[in-house]
């Protein structure tokens, strides 16, 4: 019976992705964007983690790059691309097109993040073999809890992009609004530098930005310096951020344009 009332949906979904990732092809602003910032930025923060005694925390080089590197594909690929277009599409009526069919609010949100999150995923496990083979980055000591890390990540970039975008006027004021999160993000969740290596109490109050979870299980399970209870914590905060942003796009989220 599930399968019934299930694959309806699968197959909505799956034509809204393609229909999406063809519209977001052709824009190869975002395309450029998305795809080359995630794999350029972990090398122009390779100075200043030279200089960090990472050795201490029992992080290498190469680990410490790889989360960069995941970090800023849900920043760029994911986050700040489906801000654009969650912006786009309302603007050009096409959720509001997409309401009077067939679809569910879930699935046109979710059918539009799909290829970005998609993009996010490759892209970091492309990140994952080449600083594993590049960057003497070896290999994950708990790949399960790195994998938790990264869906934890992709979904909350998508919920928190959604947000983002109900706050949104335009998409070149998506520029702007979207900078809050991805400066936070880059200099707090552990991205450009690991929470390890901070003053303990700045790394406590890092530690409950939204997106420092995700970005503790990925670089833990790579480390396999993060224990049970840890990863338990990481884990309940990465789901409760999901949960609390889940909930502001339901309420706040707007279909029609900001005139």
């Amino acid at each position: 019976m599930s399968t019934v009332l299930t694959a309806p949906s699968v197959r909505r979904l799956r034509a809204l992705a393609r229909a999406e990732l063809t519209l977001l092809g052709r824009n190869r602003g975002v395309v450029l964007t998305a795809l080359l910032v995630p794999l350029l930025l972990p090398f122009s923060v390779r100075p200043a983690l030279d200089r960090l005694d990472l050795e201490k925390q029992g992080i290498s080089v190469g680990a410490a790059m790889l989360t960069a590197g995941i970090g800023f594909s849900f920043l760029f690929a994911v986050y700040s691309a489906l801000v654009n277009a969650y912006v786009a599409r309302r603007e050009e009526l096409v959720l509001k097109r997409l309401r009077t069919g067939e679809l569910s609010d879930v699935e046109i949100l979710t059918g539009t993040a799909l290829p970005t999150m998609t993009v996010g995923l490759a892209q970091s496990l492309v990140l994952c073999i080449g600083c594993a083979a590049l960057l003497d980055a070896g290999a994950p000591e708990a790949p399960y809890l790195t994998l938790l890390g990264l869906v934890a990540g992709l979904v909350l970039s998508a919920a928190l992009a959604a947000l983002t975008a109900s706050v949104t006027r335009t998409v070149e004021s998506g520029q702007v609004t979207a900078l809050p999160l991805v400066f936070g993000s880059m200099i707090g969740s552990g991205i450009m530098v690991p929470t390890e290596v901070m003053p303990e109490p700045l790394a406590s109050v890092c530690e409950l930005l939204p997106l420092s979870p995700a970005i503790r299980l990925v670089r833990g399970g790579w480390t396999g310096q993060l224990s049970a209870y840890e990863a338990l914590g990481a884990l309940a905060a990465a789901l409760a951020w999901t949960a609390v942003a889940v909930v502001a796009v339901r309420r706040w989220f707007r279909w029609e344009p900001r005139r």
